[in-house]
């Protein structure tokens, strides 16, 4: 990877593919694949994929040669920028599938649709069903146990019609010459299932996922080194807190991160779950149609209290209360739900233990009786709402909307004394100092149309109130 170059070719072509629209698929639309989705189905997903992920990318590789002020220049910029680079090298690299067979390459073009009649039956499990999500350096893994946490650190629309494979899309008037295949325009396509496949399809959807796992696993470290590039430049031109066009790149670059993500691991399980390496009735890729609130918060407090142990040596991290329904579920991605409440209750374990040590002086760490933290879980017709409660302290007034901004942090340990230590996909992020957690978790919360907030008692504690759409028909947030 180190000897790989951004060659003048493959960047004109990024920038060709930068002046092409994004396009947004609903999590109702990819929840349509069902838990035993169709080869063909998978194929349209792969293809759409390999398609529409190169046009994602581009535009990130665009926004990150463009930075203001020298920041492009930084070297963990760059970094992030060639990954990036060269994942859009090995997708648009990919071969276009051939069909041989005329009756099955018209099946596969989309142009016939095929209704599915039969409803999915949702089987009836134990409170705990088997779930694994490994993602951004948090690990939880409870598909042959109760709930493990840690692993380095811590733990819409209907089926349409395709498009012609061949058929390409017309760019601006200075680059009409070139001609970039135009994906189909739905992540999912109805097929039949009672066929038998070629094995060029079964092929082409092993070979997308055997890509896109690479790819994931490469960038994994992409917010942390982003924030270790923004935060030297920072301090090289020793300023205070980031100006609004640098915070508006990062919510579009994070935003777009969280999206590319989704589209990649998505795609990745739903062909899993096809060549029954991963299976559950409840799940239709990495989305859970009977998401348990209070499995999934569960497990966030087990990885962050574990998280807190780690990082300040101590026996006991300061308890967390959780008041929940216990059937309280809904359809949800839980690896997103479990990053925002990880990272909130990173926020609040810590606040807890610095606000109560300032206050017991002379008191060893481990003797001071910490309050608890309480997580309160409601459920509306609209949005399930969940509010973390804590007695750290709070937050002067006039600090609050900086909170909101990246890489402000109160932590003593800053980004960029930390160097991330990764290697083939066991990236582990620090426990604290990356000053990204609330701004990026309430991406999270607003990618699928919910929201995150904050209100603070100086001197008291911090109440963080996390809103999760239930209705789940909105599509992404593309920019």
């Amino acid at each position: 990877m180190s000897s790989w170059k951004l060659t003048k070719a493959l960047r004109d072509q990024i920038y060709r593919y930068a002046t092409v629209k994004q396009t947004g698929v609903s999590l109702r639309q990819m929840v349509q694949f069902g838990s035993k989705p169709s080869p063909g189905s998978l194929f349209h997903a792969s293809h759409f994929a390999v398609h529409e992920l190169p046009i994602r990318l581009s535009h990130r590789v665009k926004d990150l040669e463009t930075l203001p002020n020298g920041l492009a220049k930084e070297p963990a910029i760059q970094t992030v920028r060639n990954w990036y680079a060269q994942s859009f090298e090995e997708l648009t690299s990919l071969e276009e599938p051939v069909i041989k067979d005329l009756e099955m390459a018209d099946i596969l073009s989309g142009e016939k649709q095929y209704e599915e009649t039969a409803k999915r039956q949702v089987s009836s499990q134990g409170s705990k069903r088997p779930y694994f999500f490994s993602d951004d350096g948090i690990v939880i893994d409870r598909r042959s146990h109760g709930s493990v946490s840690g692993g380095g650190g811590a733990a819409g629309a209907s089926g349409g019609v395709s498009e012609d494979e061949n058929e390409v899309h017309d760019l601006n008037s200075a680059h009409r010459h070139v001609l970039i295949p135009r994906p189909r325009r739905h992540y999912y396509i109805p097929t039949p299932k009672d066929i038998v496949y070629p094995s060029e399809v079964v092929d082409y959807n092993k070979l997308v996922t055997k890509v896109l796992t690479k790819i994931k696993r490469r960038h994994d470290a992409t917010v942390t080194t982003i924030a270790r590039g923004v935060q030297s430049w920072k301090r090289k031109k020793n300023f205070t807190y980031l100006d609004n066009s640098v915070n508006q790149f990062l919510d579009r670059f994070y935003l777009s991160r969280i999206g590319i993500r989704m589209l990649i691991g998505q795609t990745i399980a739903l062909n899993q779950q096809a060549q029954g390496n991963m299976y559950s009735d409840d799940y239709v890729g990495i989305i859970c149609l009977r998401t348990n609130v209070m499995e999934v918060a569960q497990d966030a407090i087990d990885a962050a209290r574990f998280a807190c142990e780690e990082h300040y040596d101590i026996m006991e991290a300061p308890p967390v209360q959780l008041y929940c329904p216990e059937d309280l579920e809904f359809m949800y991605v839980p690896g997103h739900l479990v990053h925002m409440l990880f990272e909130t209750l990173k926020n609040s374990l810590r606040a807890t233990i610095e606000f109560h040590q300032r206050l017991h002086p002379n008191t060893a760490i481990e003797d001071i009786h910490y309050p608890p933290v309480k997580i309160i879980v409601a459920e509306g017709l609209e949005d399930i709402t969940v509010k973390v409660s804590d007695e750290g302290g709070g937050i002067p007034r006039s600090t609050i909307p900086l909170v909101w901004t990246y890489f402000y942090t109160s932590a003593e340990q800053r980004i960029e004394e930390y160097e991330p230590t990764y290697s083939s996909g066991s990236f582990k992020p620090p426990f604290m100092g990356l000053g990204v957690g609330l701004p990026h978790s309430r991406l999270y919360a607003r990618y699928f149309s919910g929201d995150l907030k904050l209100i603070s008692m100086e001197g008291y504690g911090t109440d963080v109130y996390l809103h999760l759409n239930r209705l789940s028909s909105s599509s992404e947030p593309l920019q």
